[in-house]
């Protein structure tokens, strides 16, 4: 049997060790926000908090998360209250809302760390877009950031180049920046 706190709440999976962490949220736990998709670490759609950080679940076995503290979109705010999802509403991000908690999550972990994340930074997450949205993504970020830290405004200076095509969806960082509207 293999242990771990999911949400706050003991859990006990009576599953094999090697069961992706992903696959015990979903079908043992019934927390269907965490969402599969690639099963290869390349999309970022079923990213949870594990101990703090971000973590893709299906790359994760549940023996390997023996004892953690794993918190899934269901647990992020009961009531939808954390500022990224508040931000991710006002912004309008969601299309097909496939990679939808699997960003937010990553974003959580790393605005936790770094309240106001520079573009680098933003690029480097492995959660990936089909939709096109990433111009909300960024604007729903900066919305969250002023939230989380009304001192400090959000104004990221321009990268040179970004060499990630995967948060970008295939245009350079400069022309993903939103404006400072402040």
């Amino acid at each position: 049997m293999t242990s771990m706190t999911v949400n706050g709440e003991a859990i006990h999976y009576k599953l094999d060790p090697e069961t992706p962490l992903l696959f015990a949220l979903r079908d043992a736990s019934n927390l269907t926000g965490t969402k599969h998709g690639c099963y290869s670490g390349d999309c970022g759609s079923c990213t949870v908090i594990v101990d703090g950080r971000a973590v893709l679940s299906c790359q994760l076995t549940i023996a390997a998360a023996e004892g953690a503290d794993v918190t899934t979109i269901e647990g992020l705010s009961a009531d939808r209250a954390h500022p990224l999802q508040q931000a991710w509403a006002s912004e309008q991000v969601s299309q097909c809302g496939r990679c939808d908690p699997g960003f937010i999550m990553a974003l959580a972990a790393l605005m936790r760390a770094t309240p106001n994340p520079a573009p680098e930074q933003l690029a480097q997450l492995p959660n990936i877009c089909r939709c096109g949205a990433t111009p909300r993504i960024l604007k729903a970020v900066a919305r969250a950031a002023q939230v989380a830290a009304p001192l400090a405004a959000f104004a990221p200076p321009k990268a040179e180049q970004s060499n990630s095509i995967r948060f970008s969806n295939g245009s350079s960082i400069e022309d993903q920046i939103p404006p400072n509207d402040s």
